[in-house]
């Protein structure tokens, strides 16, 4: 019995020093991922800045400097958590649009004209139904 308490207590501490050390990246981790926002929106601040401030360079240089600016904005923020996310969303998502069976010309144009049809149908029952009623009204009121 001393031994599986001995035992169960050392099994718990080590659990609690890898809890420890697993938050502390984590909070690594989340400074990190919150310096590389910082940075992501002072780029995105300093292309606008450059933007507004040198109205004498030419349009499409002020333009290209905020592209870029946007651009390594999106490439710093890309290399956070929420960023791995993303782009393996984006991974997945290219994925199984590979497996989706597209319909053909011929079914999409099909496709179109019956749905056209049923438009055109609905909105002439519909306004069968909105003259037979303001009929119905202009009769009741003479």
């Amino acid at each position: 019995m001393l031994l599986f308490r001995v035992c169960f207590q050392s099994r718990i501490a080590i659990g609690k020093w890898m809890n420890v050390k697993l938050e502390h990246q984590d909070t690594a981790t989340r400074i990190g991922d919150m310096a590389k926002y910082v940075l992501g929106v002072l780029l995105i601040l300093a292309a606008f800045a450059v933007n507004y401030w040198f109205t004498n360079w030419p349009g499409p240089i002020r333009g290209v400097i905020v592209v870029l600016g946007l651009l390594s904005a999106i490439a710093v923020t890309a290399f956070t958590g929420k960023g791995r996310q993303v782009r393996e969303f984006l991974v997945e998502s290219r994925f199984e649009l590979r497996k989706v069976v597209w319909p053909t010309r011929q079914e999409t144009w099909r496709t179109t004209a019956v749905i056209l049809l049923v438009v055109v149908v609905i909105s002439l029952l519909l306004a069968l139904v909105d003259w037979i009623i303001s009929s119905a009204v202009q009769g009741l009121l003479g």
